[in-house]
């Protein structure tokens, strides 16, 4: 009698640790950093008040002043989905990966991997080369990477897969350890590796053109070796 007593509260117990204790392997899953209703869980940095709007459900940036809009922490690896559309031919902006959380420089934008979000007019209208368009990659400011497709310092797409003004745009942004990937609507198309910044936060950039951004969605993976040297200065209290 006194075995199957101790066999049914050992019983108990286990099924309750199994409810209440996380799995220390439970499968990585994507968490929302934009509700569609309100700003939480992002820190203006440098720009206005009203640089950042909510519409319909849809973050809409008006590109003044230049400057950017942080999240409250910092990521380390992770995979990043999110969804752009510009409204104007020609328009300029991005998000930045392990970025600095506040900006020192006088161009207004922090040091950081920028993930180039450009209208497909915009060499015609700046007089830049085509290779501008279609998700560069690069080390912005401080942070520096080796291109996968060098263009200099900068990593250019191997196929033009960004749609134009009006239509929206997918970006599933891969980083760990150093290495960032991109995906332009269902294709991965540009890299760079051997970022001298490895963990950071997140940035959406404001500059001079109106944008439009939905379904901001973040996948945080397993931590690697990281060095003090590699994670951006934490501004506040934040805990690491």
């Amino acid at each position: 009698m006194e075995g199957i007593v101790v066999r049914s509260l050992t019983f108990c117990c286990l099924s309750f640790l199994l409810l209440v204790v996380p799995r220390a392997n439970a499968a990585p899953e994507f968490k929302s950093l934009f509700d569609g209703k309100t700003l939480n869980g992002w820190v203006n940095v440098n720009t206005g008040l009203d640089t950042w709007t909510i519409k319909n459900g849809i973050l809409v940036c008006s590109g003044d002043p230049i400057g950017v809009m942080r999240s409250e922490r910092q990521y380390e690896n992770f995979i990043l989905e999110i969804e752009w559309m510009h409204l104007e031919a020609g328009g300029n902006s991005g998000v930045f990966v392990w970025s600095e959380g506040e900006v020192y420089t006088a161009n207004r934008l922090p040091s950081g991997v920028e993930v180039q979000m450009l209208e497909n007019d915009y060499p015609i209208i700046h007089n830049r080369v085509r290779e501008y368009v279609s998700g560069e990659l690069f080390g912005a400011g401080s942070v520096t990477t080796i291109p996968d497709h060098p263009r200099g310092k900068r990593s250019s797409s191997v196929e033009y897969r960004c749609k134009g003004k009006g239509e929206w745009n997918h970006y599933l942004v891969v980083c760990v350890d150093g290495v960032v990937k991109l995906s332009i609507n269902g294709k991965f198309v540009n890299g760079v590796r051997e970022s001298s910044i490895k963990k950071g936060y997140l940035c959406l950039e404001s500059e001079g053109a109106e944008i439009h951004f939905r379904n901001i969605r973040i996948m945080e993976l397993p931590p690697g070796v990281i060095q003090e040297s590699e994670i951006a200065p934490v501004v506040g209290e934040e805990n690491r």
